[in-house]
């Protein structure tokens, strides 16, 4: 964890780069440091995905307006002042990458964090952490 996931009106791709705008978001986290200058994510746990939604109603349902719905989840123990850092920081980018976007049409975006507290499992497999470790 860090997992950024992004749900998006298919209509907004033409104007977005969403591959760009996954990387965009992921350089972003790894960036943010805690209060002790110490990253705030993983390198090896840092993911964003964007799905286009397959269905969807927007608005008045006129068909022109779009919508982008960015959900990050991060495991609990972070301070809040870095959680309001990060979202500051994540919502910066996405406002610079959107711009051209919101130029050319209406669309609402939405950027929220959760925080997973008391998880009752959380299973993890695979060999990507150990190739960031210091």
């Amino acid at each position: 964890m860090p997992h950024l996931v992004i749900l998006y009106t298919p209509d907004v791709e033409a104007d977005a780069d969403m591959p760009a705008l996954c990387r965009a978001l992921a350089d972003t986290m790894i960036e943010q440091r805690d209060d002790q200058d110490r990253p705030v994510f993983p390198i090896g746990g840092t993911r964003v995905l964007a799905y286009p939604a397959a269905h969807f109603a927007v608005a008045d349902g006129s068909g022109e307006h779009g919508f982008v719905y960015l959900n990050l989840r991060m495991a609990a123990g972070r301070s809040d002042a870095v959680k309001k850092r990060v979202g500051d920081a994540l919502l910066a980018r996405l406002k610079r990458h959107a711009e051209p976007l919101l130029a050319k049409r209406h669309v609402g975006i939405t950027l929220q964090i959760d925080e997973a507290p008391g998880q009752v499992y959380d299973g993890k497999c695979g060999n990507l952490h150990p190739l960031f470790q210091p």
